[in-house]
């Protein structure tokens, strides 16, 4: 399943999606902040409703649900104000590739692009964790990047 986009000049962005049940679902994030919603079914019906930015956070924030509910998980995020920026975060836990070494020695960031948002430890959670952050083995960690970025981090760390 892919997310197909592109650029409507003067009016916003448009991000279209074919189910797996053949219908087609397209939102149209307009450059005044709300959000235009269209389904077409494959049997021909179709609808559409305008949001304002509040609904539009309202629906999405139903339509996922709890995203990060269970470990290695992961979310792309668009923002209206940076549409040409996808965002991922995921949530992975650490094997033995990482046991005993800090942020730092492990040079995540400069060799990735990715940032270590979070981490789960049996002493308990770490927003931002500094660099001098030792992981154990088993620990949950949170990481945002670009699609690439985080298929470094998958790559080299997990």
């Amino acid at each position: 399943m892919s997310i197909r986009s592109r650029d409507m000049p003067g009016i916003g962005k448009k991000y279209e999606l074919d189910t797996d049940f053949g219908d087609r679902v397209s939102v149209i994030q307009l450059e005044s902040g709300g959000a235009q919603l269209y389904v077409s079914s494959k049997n021909g019906e179709s609808g559409s409703a305008e949001l304002t930015l509040s609904e539009a956070v309202r629906v999405s924030n139903v339509l996922a649900g709890p995203v990060l509910k269970a470990e290695d998980e992961g979310v792309s995020m668009v923002f209206s104000s940076l549409s040409d920026l996808p965002i991922e975060l995921h949530s992975y836990t650490l094997g033995s590739k990482t046991a005993g070494k800090c942020i730092a020695d492990l040079s995540i960031r400069s060799i990735t692009g990715a940032t270590v948002v979070a981490v789960r430890s049996s002493g308990g959670s770490i927003l931002n964790p500094s660099p001098d952050f030792r992981f154990r083995e088993g620990d949950s960690v949170l990481v945002i990047g670009e699609e690439e970025q985080i298929a470094a981090f998958k790559k080299r760390f997990l």
